[in-house]
């Protein structure tokens, strides 16, 4: 399969550095706080797939020690430029080996693995994410549910994808974000739960606990459907 990194481009790096927590992904940051005081122990923090920095300052602002890495040139430019006292680290070339072993409390990959995909690639991966954990270490996943590619959002539109329905494990889909000036649809890789969870095993990972945001009537949204399907799912994990 063809696939690349849409968010390694100059235009969309650009659109995508100013984007925050609105809507939807209110919903994808929201119970991270509670997930990490149930689960750390520590505050040495690694953001994999960091991109322009959001996930990482989230982390920072929570009290953690965090260091943000990505393979895109583009984004991890734009992250120092909206941190100037933070750590990004550019991974194009020595990927995950340029981090020490057995250091880390929490390692975090916000939609990360929404862009890699092949299962090889994502085994290795997530084989070489757990071998930087201490032995209390966590990682946790947030990552895009397949039911988002399928239904319609605050924060993105599907309906001009109907073959995002036919779509299986590893297969690319196509989605709008609308809370940004770059329009153009973004491809992504959907993944079904009980793959991810094959996916853990193969990397001699546990899951600990599974959790899919939904939306509340009173939180200052006007939400579309995430009160009754969950946009997004986060898996906490230790070797």
């Amino acid at each position: 399969m063809n696939f690349v990194n849409v968010y390694d481009d100059a235009r969309r790096a650009e659109s995508y550095a100013r984007l925050e927590f609105p809507g939807t992904y209110y919903l994808a940051y929201r119970d991270i706080p509670r997930i990490l005081k149930k689960y750390s122990a520590g505050k040495k923090a690694l953001d994999f797939g960091c991109g322009t920095g959001r996930s990482t300052r989230f982390l920072k602002n929570l009290g953690f020690d965090a260091v943000g890495a990505d393979i895109s040139a583009g984004m991890i430019k734009k992250a120092r430029e909206f941190d100037l006292s933070g750590k990004y680290v550019l991974t194009a070339k020595k990927g995950l080996r340029t981090f020490e072993r057995g250091y880390y409390d929490v390692i975090t990959g916000v939609f990360t693995f929404d862009n890699i995909p092949r299962v090889k690639e994502r085994t290795g991966l997530l084989k070489q994410l757990g071998d930087l954990l201490n032995n209390k270490g966590i990682i946790m996943l947030v990552n895009s549910t397949p039911e988002i590619y399928v239904n319609e959002w605050l924060s993105f539109s599907t309906k001009d994808f109907p073959e995002n329905k036919e779509a299986k494990s590893g297969d690319k889909v196509k989605i709008i974000m609308t809370d940004v000036e770059d329009k153009r649809p973004v491809e992504d890789i959907v993944w079904f739960d009980n793959e991810y969870q094959s996916l853990f095993n193969k990397a001699g990972l546990k899951l600990i606990e599974t959790f899919k945001p939904i939306g509340k009537t009173s939180e200052p949204y006007v939400w579309v459907n995430e009160t009754s399907i969950a946009p997004w799912i986060i898996y906490v994990l230790k070797k």
